[in-house]
């Protein structure tokens, strides 16, 4: 099963990783994983316009990293946790087949230091 969803996932992907290549918006994901926050909140640490952060704001949204609420006078943004969770998935998939590769290169190198006798014979601890 695609973790993204449905079969434009292949884009999805594009835009998140597109999205997150930004210093400022990866920055931006971080400071809403502690909680929602307004624009101005946002803007703060940057010497970038509000208009600039806010554009940076509708990328993330566009990648669906992000989501904005009405809360009287205020447009909150939060951090989309569901879609952080299906990269980190996607992600996940091919670390673990990395894993299971270098778990058998290290068998064959063991099997082999074994065989000659070598310092490697050894299991890891």
């Amino acid at each position: 099963m695609d973790p993204l969803g449905d079969e434009t996932s292949s884009e999805n992907l594009d835009q998140a990783f597109l999205a997150l290549a930004d210093p400022i918006r990866r920055h931006i994901i971080a400071r809403l994983s502690k909680g929602p926050a307004t624009v101005n909140e946002l803007a703060e640490p940057f010497e970038i316009s509000k208009q600039a952060v806010s554009k940076h704001i509708q990328v993330l949204e566009h990648a669906e990293l992000v989501t904005r609420s009405r809360d009287a006078q205020r447009r909150p943004v939060h951090l989309n946790p569901a879609r952080l969770e299906a990269l980190t998935a996607w992600i996940g998939q091919y670390r673990l087949v990395r894993e299971e590769q270098f778990r058998s290169l290290d068998a064959v190198l063991r099997a082999q230091a074994a065989a000659t006798g070598g310092p490697q014979a050894k299991d890891p601890p």
